[in-house]
């Protein structure tokens, strides 16, 4: 049974981000006809942390996990195509095939691509980067994952420049990884090369947790 996946970082006892994830996930049930749980309520309170929301047609399922490593990742690409993926849920037999690929070449995270070759989204993170001062990303319109991070992006630092671009646009071009659970990281090396760290990069990690 497909269900709806919400994952909210809780930081200092709250939960910065929810407004935005319940946002999406009332787009995602009234798209997947999933009636939204009348008695979901934002995490509050104790260590940071990670709270996940499984939510199907019959049950809403909270589990809690620490929050993870926020080191530079080291990204392939995957040899997996990408399938869009407009509603977060659990159906990512894709994305747990290309982080197979990812792990297996000692990688972090897998970058998967297109039938047409663009540039779409990790396993884990949103990928971006910088063209003449914005901040660019795969658009909107190649099937990725409306990502809370990517969301609160766009308010904190300005519109986001929506792209298609080929693999080897990237290359030489300083990246960044983010997710919702996370925040912002570097990316260290895509392909065994090493990719150059923007310096406005300290500043988007500075704006994005308020």
């Amino acid at each position: 049974m497909t269900a709806l996946i919400e994952t909210v970082r809780v930081k200092h006892g709250q939960a910065p981000l929810w407004p935005y994830h319940v946002e999406r996930l009332e787009r995602s049930c009234g798209a997947l006809a999933i009636p939204f749980p009348v008695d979901l309520a934002p995490p509050v309170g104790g260590a940071d942390r990670v709270v996940r929301y499984e939510i199907s047609p019959t049950e809403l399922e909270i589990s809690e996990r620490p929050v993870g490593s926020v080191a530079p990742v080291y990204l392939v690409t995957a040899q997996t195509v990408h399938e869009p993926y407009p509603d977060k849920t659990t159906d990512r037999a894709v994305f747990d095939a290309a982080l197979r690929e990812a792990k297996a070449a000692g990688a972090d995270d897998a970058l998967l691509l297109t039938p047409q070759g663009c540039v779409a989204e990790g396993c884990i993170w949103s990928v971006f980067w910088w063209e003449g001062g914005r901040i660019a990303c795969p658009a909107s319109s190649l099937g990725v994952l409306p990502g809370v991070a990517r969301a609160w992006l766009g308010e904190r630092v300005g519109p986001l420049l929506e792209r298609h671009v080929e693999r080897g646009y990237l290359n030489g071009r300083p990246l960044f990884l983010a997710n919702a659970a996370r925040g912002v990281v570097p990316a260290a090396e895509l392909d065994g090369v090493p990719v150059p760290e923007s310096p406005d990069l300290a500043r988007v990690v500075a704006v994005f947790w308020p």
